[in-house]
């Protein structure tokens, strides 16, 4: 660890160095995390790569649940229709490679470090004061512009502190849904920083569903002079039960694509598709001609429908089910109470189809990250759906932008209980998990671990260990 410390105050003060090495990076990554207030940094980055920001064609993804799904669907429709996508998702759950994904393949450790270097080479040789995320974010950019994709998709992890992806030019801006976290929650305060991308070039489209916060952003729209896109309001007919969770989501990745393909991809190399799910070709278009049907007679292709209909989240910790040992787990990285309602249904809606024998719940969050009322009505919402058990434990504290101290989760459990909800504290998710399984041992029973990406790494740990 000394050498590790050495060599990164070396490359500080530009003194000759090797490169780091892959575990080096991650731990100066690891110790460099800070909320951005600026997007100085970021500037200054693109400014010495050339503005490689300004060279490709970008999609910005906001809100305060549902972003990565978003991106994953619009990833799958992109390489269902021959296209190459690169995705900068945020955040981690074991390794920053989970980050940075082109067609939905993650990024190898050689190129992972390669592109670390290059930036933070650069950072310390300008004297460019970046956080770890300035340096993700220049890092995706790279490493998209070196595959040359046709369209960038970011995820904006901010909606109190200015994200670095805020400060590329998006050709298309998409906003899931924008739920209060906290009883303190400014909703014009995070739609005054992500609504910093509407550029009088940029399309935008919204999933929400409030009626307030569609006339809010509309009119931010009007004002900043962006093309405005009628909201979604249908579900995409996903598998069961993947539409009630992620339909919208998809529908709305259907539309970034119908965005991205109708008014860009024509207009630059990449050319015209010519079978396509999205862009149907001339004598297609409304009532098809009499020579029209008789090709598609003939020559059947897959159609938008047939593909959403055979198409589920393989994005990992997003209702994620394991099915390969006793007892079934669920994993989902719900951090808020918007999160947790969808997965809640999620369980709802899966038990109908499977009759468990239990279903049991392990929660582990973050210290502010539910108000006790809301938590208590989503637990109540749980425990009247099944009589399993409900565990509560600490998390283990986590580094990256959402970096927070655990909960006290026996100030929770008193809270519950004070509401007639049986609930059980456990020191540890491994001992929350050793004692559950011992009641779980057949495929007919469910734990569902959820409330942080921290608790849902705990598993993966544990499991690497057992």
């Amino acid at each position: 660890m000394v050498q590790i410390e050495t060599k990164i105050q070396n490359k500080k003060n530009s003194l000759p160095h090797s490169p780091l090495n892959y575990n080096e990076i991650v731990h100066y990554l690891d110790s460099n995390w800070s909320v951005t207030t600026s997007l100085l940094a970021i500037s200054q980055l693109d400014e010495h790569f050339e503005f490689i920001s300004k060279k490709m064609d970008t999609a910005i993804i906001s809100g305060t649940s549902g972003k990565s799904t978003t991106i994953h669907f619009t990833c799958k429709l992109f390489q269902e229709e021959g296209l190459k996508v690169g995705a900068f998702y945020t955040p981690h759950t074991q390794s920053y490679n989970e980050r940075f994904c082109i067609n939905n393949e993650q990024i190898s450790n050689k190129s992972f470090t390669d592109l670390a270097n290059k930036v933070i080479q650069v950072a310390q040789n300008k004297n460019i004061n970046t956080s770890t995320k300035d340096i993700l974010t220049m890092m995706a950019l790279i490493f998209f512009k070196e595959n040359d994709v046709n369209l960038c998709l970011l995820e904006n992890s901010g909606t109190f502190a200015l994200d670095p992806v805020l400060y590329c030019q998006a050709k298309i801006a998409a906003i899931t849904r924008v739920v209060p976290l906290t009883a303190q929650y400014d909703t014009a305060a995070v739609f005054s920083n992500i609504m910093n991308i509407i550029t009088p070039e940029t399309y935008f489209v919204s999933a929400d569903q409030i009626k307030q916060n569609i006339q809010i952003m509309h009119q931010l729209v009007e004002s900043k002079g962006g093309i405005w896109s009628m909201p979604i309001r249908k579900l995409t007919p996903l598998v069961y039960p993947f539409e009630q969770l992620h339909g919208r989501c998809a529908a709305l990745a259907e539309r970034i694509a119908h965005l991205y393909i109708d008014n860009f991809l024509h207009k630059n190399k990449s050319g015209v598709i010519t079978e396509s799910l999205l862009n149907k070709p001339k004598g297609l278009r409304g009532r098809p001609t009499l020579e029209a049907k008789k090709i598609s007679e003939l020559n059947p292709k897959k159609t938008l429908e047939e593909f959403w209909t055979k198409t589920a989240t393989t994005l990992p910790y997003r209702f994620q089910v394991i099915k390969n040992d006793a007892p079934l787990v669920l994993l989902d990285n719900a951090d808020s109470i918007d999160s947790l309602t969808n997965l809640f249904l999620g369980v709802r809606l899966l038990a109908y189809k499977q009759q468990f024998k239990n279903i049991s719940l392990i929660i582990g969050s973050h210290e502010g990250q539910f108000e006790d009322e809301d938590f208590i009505k989503q637990i109540r919402y749980f425990s009247k759906k099944t009589a399993g058990i409900i565990a509560l434990c600490p998390i283990k504290e986590t580094i990256g932008e959402k970096a927070k101290a655990s909960w006290n989760e026996q100030h929770m459990v008193n809270a519950t209980k004070a509401a007639k909800i049986k609930t059980k504290s456990y020191k540890s998710f491994d001992e929350s998990f050793t004692q559950l399984k011992k009641t779980h041992n057949d495929h007919n029973s469910l734990i569902v671990i959820t409330g942080s990406h921290a608790i849902i790494s705990e598993y993966l740990n544990y499991q690497e260990v057992v």
